[in-house]
């Protein structure tokens, strides 16, 4: 397919720049991909859609304050930085981002919080923005993450033209999140409260967890018309041999897997053998998903409504439908859903 064929009649307005006030009142719309029927519900009526037995799996990466301001040596610039991976814990370095980058040489230093406390070498280029830095911190490990995470913040997604306000170190994260190395959160999670995972206890429906840290890739314009010329920057990804027995046995019985999440999906799929059975896994993933793709892994979906021509609009695509979820987004834009990392819900289901 062409990425032309993915954009969409959503306008900055519908953008949400805060989330619902409780996580499990956002607006939820269900698709039924087998008929296109369409409901406008509330997200904490999710389970109406499932029965006893059935398993929901989440993505329990842990995002971490990625996001810091720092100041260069002697001219005193004000420059941001994007803590992308840590490279080596031993020696405290950074692959990180740089704005303006054009400021920013080997050798340069960086100073960070208010008395200067945290200092950064630039030790090398990556890209044109892209540096390694060196924190130059004389604690051990763990003292100094706990210092330099102190000095970041959230790191909103781009489309969220706001400064960080204090509510988002708690909201811009899942409740249940438990890996750290995310710098995008998984925002299909963010409507699950507490008193809905314990709505699915009671309701005897399974939940299961895989880990992938989700990076700025899932950002990045798709600069090619033709998509399968385009190729998607890879992340870690982690599925446990007791999350397959538990997808697997779920299946075979009769009983539907719901992905959480368009990492989830994606995650699930990396890992299916031709038998339909997926298989435990732990390395690096770049599964990029787009029609006419057919996503055999699970029976339903839970995800946000997305940006125009991105990624994640592609997955949820393969998995509902491409008439389907582009005749959806269509309805989502004439009812004002709220859209993005803090907007509103979309199940996709048999």
């Amino acid at each position: 397919m062409k990425l032309s064929e993915f954009t969409t009649k959503m306008t900055p307005d519908l953008i949400a720049t805060h989330p619902a006030h409780n996580r499990d009142e956002s607006r939820m719309m269900v698709l039924h991909r087998k008929t296109g029927e369409i409901e406008h519900r509330i997200f904490k009526d999710v389970l109406e859609y499932f029965n006893p037995f059935d398993m929901f799996v989440f993505n329990d990466t842990q995002v971490f304050p990625a996001k810091l301001y720092g100041y260069k040596e002697k001219t005193g610039a004000r420059i941001e930085v994007f803590l992308l991976r840590e490279l080596n814990p031993n020696n405290k370095l950074w692959d990180v981002l740089v704005e303006p980058a054009r400021k920013i040489r080997i050798g340069n230093k960086l100073y960070f919080g208010i008395d200067d406390s945290m200092v950064a070498e630039v030790i090398d280029n990556t890209t044109s923005r892209g540096r390694t830095l060196r924190f130059l911190y004389d604690g051990d490990h763990d003292e100094f993450k706990q210092r330099l995470y102190a000095l970041g913040e959230a790191p909103l997604p781009y489309y969220i033209k706001r400064d960080v306000e204090e509510e988002d170190a708690e909201r811009y994260q899942t409740i249940f999140a438990k890996n750290e190395g995310a710098v995008v959160a998984p925002a299909a999670g963010f409507h699950f409260s507490r008193e809905l995972l314990k709505r699915m206890e009671i309701h005897d429906i399974d939940r299961g967890f895989l880990t992938m840290h989700i990076g700025l890739g899932t950002f990045r314009d798709i600069d090619v018309e033709d998509l399968t010329k385009y190729r998607l920057d890879s992340e870690p990804l982690d599925v446990s041999f007791e999350l397959m027995h538990k997808v697997n046995d779920k299946r075979e019985n009769g009983h539907r897997v719901c992905a959480v999440g368009t990492s989830v999906l994606r995650g699930l799929e990396c890992t299916v053998g031709m038998n339909g059975r997926i298989k435990a896994y732990e390395g690096w993933t770049n599964k990029f998903l787009f029609p006419p793709y057919e996503c055999t892994t699970c029976d339903a979906l839970i995800t946000n409504f997305h940006m125009s021509q991105s990624i994640m609009l592609m997955a949820t695509a393969s998995f509902g439908g491409y008439q389907n979820v582009m005749r959806a987004y269509d309805i989502a834009v004439e009812e004002k859903y709220r859209f993005g990392a803090y907007g509103d819900a979309m199940l996709i289901v048999d």
